[in-house]
């Protein structure tokens, strides 16, 4: 807020508070009785912008002005407002004409009484209408929020398969409801708060009580709590400011669009925050099996979903290792190559000037700048310069003897297996880790590339989200909640939820939910009847 609030002279000299008030916090100031010195306070502080609208009104022996947001508020609810209230008051107002007001803004919605200027500002930037009204140090704020909003759509990001379609927007509130729709509890609890110094970004924090550790619950209050920015504009803003660890390429916050999973995460006793304007919501605390767990999973067989998990694991070391492994074979270890394949590969790279880290590299580069390319370009164009791209220049490069034709499908079926991994974040930890891979097998070989799975094993170990450990239920080990780790066991034998993050409430569902075969009927019930 700028320095006209700051200072005791200029607008409201006549009014006895400039001279009481401490204007150390301006945002505490009190409402001015003289509607005409608000008036002017009002267009000093917003700059005279164009896109606030206010309307001066009288009512009898009473005056006074409404102010709003054009764009954040509707304008047709204000206007009939105006038409069938403040320019038609009943002889019901009789000296208390701000009583009246009060309640006949009522039926517009959620009503406020403001007494501060700090609380004029925050309704008025939020959407909401505010009535002021001469001889009153009062004002009166109405909800009419009605800014334009994207409709509910599929995702973009995480399709579904078999499962729900929708997904989160850019509205908070649209956000909010989509979860009450599928979690119809009291014990749902939305804690709304608000981060940014100038945004004043609203951010929700979402948690069933009962189910949730009321440990990650307030860990999570204060992370939020401590955030001292100009501006959040997106909820990975907010990841990257609560999380345990910021030296790491590995996720611990999940993000999602789905409001379907992040129904699922909460009912597991994990916190959500929503940001409003982004249509990504995060959960935590996250553990690393969550990266290779689609939601569809849990609309399938559970035989099926195991393989599918086990398919998507195989991808993500298959997406690291894959050129590291390929380098280090031709490189340094011919002789645990089988004779044959060594005899092929030797005459394919015959013609090829550069030893297979250079040759990996540049393929690798290549691709990269290709996936790039298609994602900042229109969709249209995109999938074009994506799929031609990488087979002109795929079959360009073998030609001129630049790649073998083996690394190329070395590199496409990484990068093939890197798409496999349902969490974005965690497949764009893998092609970072790729090229690591790649430079120490280009020294070591295979025992660089064993150096690195274990030195990421030990750093995975070391990770924590929320103050969970990030590899549990596998490290530490948890035999009760292998049920849904790698392997996804039936659905009526995961009836509890996991150990380390839901407290106190483990228990999801009741005794004897497997599903049965109909006992067969004597053959003289009643039922039956009699045959003859």
């Amino acid at each position: 807020m700028s320095k006209i609030l700051k200072k005791r002279t200029g607008v409201g000299q006549n009014d006895n508070f400039w001279q009481e008030q401490d204007p150390g916090d301006p945002t505490k100031l009190p409402i001015m009785r003289n509607y005409q010195d608000n008036l002017k306070l009002i267009k000093k502080e917003l700059g005279n912008s164009t896109d606030v609208a206010y309307r001066t009104f009288e009512m009898k022996a009473c005056k006074g002005f409404v102010i709003y947001i054009d764009g954040l508020a509707n304008n047709q609810v204000i206007s009939e407002f105006f038409l069938e209230t403040l320019l038609k008051v009943s002889d019901e107002a009789s000296e208390n004409y701000f009583q009246y007001l009060e309640k006949l803004s009522a039926g517009l919605g959620n009503k406020k009484i403001i007494d501060t200027w700090g609380e004029f500002f925050d309704s008025l930037l939020s959407g909401n209408t505010v009535i002021f009204l001469n001889g009153y140090n009062q004002a009166i704020s109405v909800e009419t929020k009605g800014w334009e909003k994207r409709s509910i759509g599929e995702p973009d990001t995480q399709l579904s398969i078999r499962g729900p379609k929708d997904s989160f927007t850019e509205t908070l509130r649209t956000n909010t409801a989509l979860i009450r729709r599928r979690i119809k509890s009291p014990n749902l609890w939305i804690e709304n708060m608000k981060i940014g110094r100038v945004t004043q970004t609203d951010v929700a924090l979402l948690y069933i009580k009962g189910l949730a550790n009321d440990k990650i619950v307030e860990e999570a209050r204060k992370r939020l709590k401590q955030i001292d920015i100009d501006a959040i504009t997106d909820s990975g803003m907010i990841e990257q400011l609560i999380e345990d660890q910021t030296w790491t390429i590995f996720p611990t916050i999940y993000d999602t669009e789905r409001p379907d999973v992040v129904s699922s995460k909460l009912l597991e006793g994990r916190i959500g925050i929503i940001v409003d304007g982004s249509p990504f919501v995060i959960t935590g605390p996250m553990v690393f099996v969550e990266a290779f767990q689609s939601p569809d999973d849990y609309y399938l067989r559970f035989d099926i979903a195991t393989g599918l998990r086990f398919l998507r694991v195989l991808a993500f070391f298959l997406a690291i290792v894959g050129p590291a492994l390929y380098i280090a074979g031709t490189t340094f270890h011919q002789e645990m190559i089988p004779t044959i394949m060594v005899i092929a590969i030797a005459a394919q790279r015959e013609n090829v000037p550069f030893p297979a880290f250079v040759e990996a590299t540049i393929m690798e580069i290549a691709l990269e700048i290709l996936r790039e390319a298609g994602l900042r370009l229109p969709r249209a164009v995109g999938q074009a310069v994506s799929i031609v791209g990488a087979l002109v220049i795929g079959q360009a490069a073998v030609q001129a003897g630049i790649v073998s034709p083996l690394m190329v499908i070395v590199v496409s079926i990484t990068a093939i297996a890197n798409f496999s991994i349902p969490a974005f974040s965690m497949a764009i930890s893998a092609r970072i880790l790729r090229f690591s891979m790649m430079l120490l097998a280009s020294f070591l070989g295979f025992y660089g590339v064993m150096l690195g799975v274990i030195f990421l094993t030990l750093h995975l170990c070391a990770l924590r989200s929320f103050g969970t450990p990030y590899m549990t239920p596998l490290a530490p080990f948890k035999w009760e909640d292998q049920d849904d780790a790698i392997f996804r066991l039936p659905l009526w034998l995961m009836d509890r939820r996991p150990s380390l993050i839901a407290k106190p409430n483990m228990l999801r569902m009741g005794l004897g939910q497997q599903p049965k075969p109909p006992e067969p009927k004597e053959k003289n019930s009643p039922d039956q009847g009699d045959s003859e």
